[in-house]
């Protein structure tokens, strides 16, 4: 298990999603380090690649360290006010806005 996002690619806030709305049945993730797939949304439109994402949590409002598996991909993507959704399986279990873009192009 990772303990902790070294480098992250960005900052961001998360939302999870209820139950109710397709989200975790658990709950929001409680593992130091939550990693996921994702995709992004571009002009409203989901786009069809997806990408391992890393959701550390740095504040109890929401905002969390945002990481990449593969941050050459993600990182041409990356760009503040973007939305990423986060999936397990085929369902949307949160929504990350992204509010800083860090300059660090290291992975994880």
């Amino acid at each position: 298990m990772l303990d902790e996002i070294e480098s992250p690619s960005a900052y961001g806030v998360v939302t999870w999603r209820t139950a109710a709305e397709g989200g975790r049945v658990s709950g929001p993730p409680t593992a130091p380090v939550y990693a996921a797939t994702c995709a992004f949304v571009v002009d409203g439109e989901v786009e069809e690649v997806q990408l391992s994402i890393l959701l550390q949590p740095v504040a109890d409002n929401g905002r969390v360290a945002v990481g990449f598996m593969a941050t050459e991909l993600a990182r041409p993507k990356l760009r503040v006010g973007g939305r990423v959704q986060v999936l397990e399986g085929p369902k949307v279990v949160g929504d990350v806005i992204l509010t800083e873009i860090t300059a660090t192009d290291q992975p994880g």
